[in-house]
């Protein structure tokens, strides 16, 4: 049985974590975080976790964590770094919900405008890309939502070096933005509304610049997000200028081959966040036209996208079938 700890377990990726961890058949909460809500039960602030757990929360301080195998750090940007070094030098394996170390120490500081004051190597997990690396790993960086569904899209065709050029347009449920409200998640101004936010300079970027150039350096790379008046979900098309031209059934074999094994990869005829809801799925479809290939993904930001992949990266370090816990339809309609 794994034994593991949450910091930060307040927020939408830490609820979530503990809503998909409650029925894994390997895995035991031993103790949950939060500052703000130290002493009261999970469930008092989780009413829909109520009789799933009888934990309260704790402050994140080291000496509760003692019984633990791995942590997860659901915490913002700049807050993980304070964690991680210390977990991992008590023997402790660590999964990074944060984008803390999803990039070099250069480009990270850089990108997000603060000093790294704990760096650590870690394998950025995504599971379909980086396996091999991430069974040996005892700190992984889980991607951030919008470049998994961005990189699965199109790495196929980047590891046979076949793209001249990508356009990513991404489309978020709310959920993204975190639990805090704020006047850009206020219900008025998002209600019938899909809004462009960052539109040339979103901090996901530089993940997909990352990671799609480890298979095909020289590939431009355009994104632009936006938010939807949904909860959950991220569906992005990405517009891919191809070096030559290729037809359908060429299109499909390359993807075929490439997500060969990838349990929660489903290649799709059309696309719709409700096929993913809830799920730990990236379902993918592609269209061929005159001009170039569409590639369309659709996962669930909290799942696939956050606390979902976590739990894929965990099962991974730990040697389990990378289903377990995560294994089961979405929720549709």
């Amino acid at each position: 049985m794994i034994k593991v700890g949450v910091v930060g377990g307040s927020g939408y990726t830490g609820s979530e974590l503990l809503r998909l961890l409650v029925n894994h058949p390997e895995v035991e909460v031993k103790v949950v975080t939060s500052r703000k809500y130290e002493g009261k039960k999970i469930w008092s602030l989780h009413k829909f976790l109520k009789g799933f757990f009888d934990l309260e929360f704790k402050s994140p301080d080291i000496r509760y964590f003692d019984d633990c195998d791995l942590v997860f750090l659901a915490v913002p940007h700049g807050e993980a770094m304070r964690y991680a070094p210390e977990f991992l030098d008590a023997g402790l394996k660590v999964i990074d919900l944060s984008a803390d170390y999803r990039l070099d120490k250069k480009t990270f500081e850089e990108v997000y405008e603060k000093e790294h004051i704990g760096y650590r190597e870690a394998v950025y997990g995504l599971p379909e890309i980086h396996r091999d690396e991430i069974k040996k790993a005892d700190l992984v960086a889980n991607p951030g939502c919008y470049p998994t569904g961005a990189i699965l899209a199109v790495a196929p065709l980047a590891e046979k070096e076949l793209i001249d050029r990508v356009v990513f347009d991404s489309k978020s449920g709310i959920t993204g933005a975190g639990v805090s409200p704020t006047d850009f998640t206020h219900y008025p101004n998002l209600h019938e509304a899909i809004v462009p936010y960052k539109v040339t300079n979103h901090r996901h970027y530089w993940e997909m610049v990352q990671e799609l150039g480890r298979f095909q350096g020289d590939i431009k790379i355009s994104f632009t997000p936006q938010v939807f008046p949904g909860s959950r979900g991220i569906l992005t098309n990405a517009h891919t200028f191809l070096r030559g031209e290729l037809e359908l059934e060429e299109v499909a074999e390359i993807y075929e081959r490439f997500y060969d094994g990838c349990p929660f990869i489903r290649l799709q005829d059309s696309i719709r966040l409700s096929y993913v809801r809830g799920s730990n799925f990236c379902d993918i479809a592609f269209f061929v036209g005159t001009d170039r290939v569409v590639v369309s993904s659709a996962i669930d930001n909290l799942v696939k996208g956050a606390s979902g992949q976590a739990i894929q990266n965990m099962n991974i370090m730990f040697g389990l079938d990378e289903r377990a816990g995560l294994y089961f339809p979405p929720l549709f309609p």
